[in-house]
């Protein structure tokens, strides 16, 4: 057997798991600092024209978890299938 790589296989994959998996984590992270409603600068009025709403912190947080999980979810999802 061969240890090459094939052109397309598992090998080729790996970047894109790992993107994925990095922006799932950030986006975790993220949530979890606006659950704790730390000061997050000018992302606090990221959808408010410039208008910070103090309520939305729990909104924005359930957003960032839901596409935290789908983006580790699409990185499991494609390295499981890159190894098959």
């Amino acid at each position: 057997m061969s240890s090459e790589t094939v052109s397309g296989g598992a090998g080729s994959k790996r970047p894109l798991v790992i993107a994925l998996a990095v922006i799932g984590v950030v986006l975790i992270i993220l949530a979890v600092l606006f659950f704790a409603g730390v000061n997050m600068g000018f992302l606090d009025s990221v959808g408010h024209s410039g208008k910070v709403n103090n309520g939305s912190h729990g909104v924005r947080g359930s957003v960032s978890v839901v596409l935290g999980l789908v983006a580790l979810g699409a990185a499991w999802f494609v390295n499981r299938r890159g190894s098959n």
